[in-house]
């Protein structure tokens, strides 16, 4: 299996890319997996958070070459990328928040994988980067997800030299949240995971669809339309849960409705 779901309790399931061998190359195959995987568990209402990452040496090392070499005609690389940036926008707009738990290398397609993922962490070893230019391919999908997170200078640093960034400068930058030990790493995501599967469903879910559709808007526009969705929210069963919850010292017993 190129990718493995795992349940880890607590409503977190993790997904792993499985293909070390590719340094868990993002295939045809495997991309299509990923993305049905994640479609599937955006409908699991047992699933909360999922947390994202790679077997082997590191996250991913990005598209297959070996694979993107034979492809050969045109149409075929534009299913290819298409693919790719449906999974990237799956991430972004499904309900569920997903965690990016980096190791070892996250470069071109890898790195955007793990930047379109709502939170990233990773070990203090790990290393960035968009290095298609190195080879004669600009790496311009990529370029969406990470130029979305990072100022553009040091996005086009990135675009233009190829060259690698490491843990602290990425999260220096707001590549990433945070960087941690290797023994440190997994225990530092599922406090955060937990954290965020303690809350209501409902409210993470209409949050997360709202925080990246006003970004795109006009700050007016952008106002207005998160006074609608707090209004929605407003008048779910979980905000006066939790409001009384908060008034009266006690914890909130959520109903996701």
């Amino acid at each position: 299996m190129n990718v493995l779901v795992k349940n880890l309790g607590n409503g977190i399931k993790n997904i792993i890319i499985n293909d070390p061998k590719t340094y868990n190359s993002l295939s045809f195959v495997t991309l299509k997996t990923l993305l049905n995987t994640f479609k599937k568990l955006d409908k699991d209402s047992s699933t909360k958070v999922i947390i994202l990452e790679g077997a082997g040496k590191g996250f991913s090392a990005g598209h297959n070459l070996k694979e993107v070499k034979s492809l050969k005609k045109r149409s075929k690389y534009l299913k290819l990328f298409n693919l790719c940036s449906k999974l990237m926008i799956q991430i972004v707009e499904g309900r569920k928040p997903v965690i990016a738990k980096v190791h070892g290398a996250a470069y071109a397609a890898g790195c955007q994988l793990a930047t379109s993922c709502d939170l990233a962490y990773c070990t203090n070893e790990a290393t960035f980067a968009t290095p298609g230019v190195n080879i004669g391919l600009f790496c311009s999908t990529p370029m969406v997800a990470v130029s979305r997170k990072i100022s553009r200078k040091r996005m086009m640093k990135m675009l233009l030299t190829g060259e690698p960034i490491n843990a602290k400068y990425a999260k220096e930058i707001g590549l990433i949240n945070d960087c941690f030990s290797k023994s440190n790493l997994n225990k530092e995501v599922l406090k955060v995971a937990k954290t965020i599967a303690s809350k209501s469903n409902l409210t993470i879910k209409i949050g997360k669809q709202a925080f990246y559709k006003q970004l795109e808007m006009p700050l007016r526009k952008a106002y207005e339309y998160t006074s609608r969705m707090m209004t929605l929210n407003m008048m779910s069963i979980d905000a006066h849960e939790g409001i009384s919850a908060f008034l009266n010292k006690r914890k909130p017993k959520w109903k996701n409705k």
